[in-house]
C-alpha cells in the first residue's frame, strides 16, 4: 500500500507543472486547434520515423493534453513537429485546445496489436493505481486514458519513457524495467480495451 501511495504522489509532483489549470474554451479551442487537425485528425495516419500511428485525441482528458504540450513546449518529450507546434502556443492556447479535443466524443475503436494482450493485462495491474483498471479510469486529470489507444502508439510512449526521450522520473523507473516484449504486451492491452478516445475525424 506504502508503495501504490508513493507512486500517486511521485506522479502527481511529476505532472503538476501547468500552474492554476482550469476549464478552457471549447470553442477558442477549435480554431486554436486547425493546425493539430493536419496529423491528429487523419485516422491512422502515421509519423514519418520513428513509424507509430499519432495518437488519438478526442476524449483525451483535457489537463493531461494540457499537460503534454507544455511537455513538448520545455523539451521534457521530444518530437520535433511537436515541440515546434507547442513552442508557438501560450498557456490559453493549449488549455482551450485541450478543453476542445476532450470535449469530442465519437464512436471508438480498439485493437490488440502485434504483443500478448493476455500477457499485458498481468504486466499491467501497476499501472492501475494511476491508470485505473483496464487504462479507461485514470485517478487523476492529469493522467492519460490509456484504453483504446493505438498499441504502436502506446508502445512508441514507453519505450520514449525508457530511453529517456519522455522526460518524467516516475515514469522512466518503471519503463526501464520493460523489456521489448512487454512493452508490445502492455500495448496490446491497453489498446485492445474499450474506451472513449476517438480520432477527432468530424472537426
Amino acid at each position: 500500500m506504502k508503495f501504490l501511495l508513493s507512486i500517486t504522489v511521485g506522479l502527481t509532483m511529476a505532472f503538476a507543472s501547468f500552474a492554476g489549470f482550469a476549464a478552457g474554451d471549447i470553442e477558442a479551442g477549435k480554431a486554436a486547434a486547425t493546425t493539430c487537425m493536419g496529423c491528429h485528425g487523419a485516422s491512422g495516419m502515421r509519423n514519418a520515423y520513428p513509424t507509430f500511428r499519432i495518437p488519438k485525441l478526442g476524449g483525451q482528458q483535457a489537463e493531461y493534453l494540457a499537460l503534454a504540450l507544455k511537455a513538448y513546449q520545455s523539451g521534457e518529450r521530444v518530437h520535433p513537429t511537436m515541440q515546434a507546434q507547442a513552442g508557438a502556443l501560450n498557456d490559453s492556447e493549449m488549455t482551450n485546445i485541450a478543453a476542445y479535443l476532450s470535449s469530442l466524443d465519437a464512436p471508438a475503436s480498439s485493437e490488440l496489436g502485434g504483443g500478448d494482450a493476455k500477457a499485458g493485462e498481468a504486466k499491467a495491474q501497476v499501472c492501475a493505481s494511476c491508470h485505473g483498471a483496464g487504462g479507461g479510469k485514470p485517478i487523476s486529470s492529469q493522467y492519460p486514458i490509456l484504453a483504446g489507444q493505438y498499441p504502436d502508439f502506446l508502445a512508441h510512449a514507453l519505450s520514449g519513457y525508457k530511453s529517456g526521450a519522455r522526460n518524467n522520473a516516475i515514469m522512466k523507473g518503471f519503463a526501464s524495467a520493460l523489456s521489448d516484449a512487454d512493452i508490445q504486451d502492455l500495448a496490446a492491452y491497453f489498446g485492445s480495451q474499450a474506451s472513449t478516445l476517438s480520432t477527432p475525424t468530424n472537426w
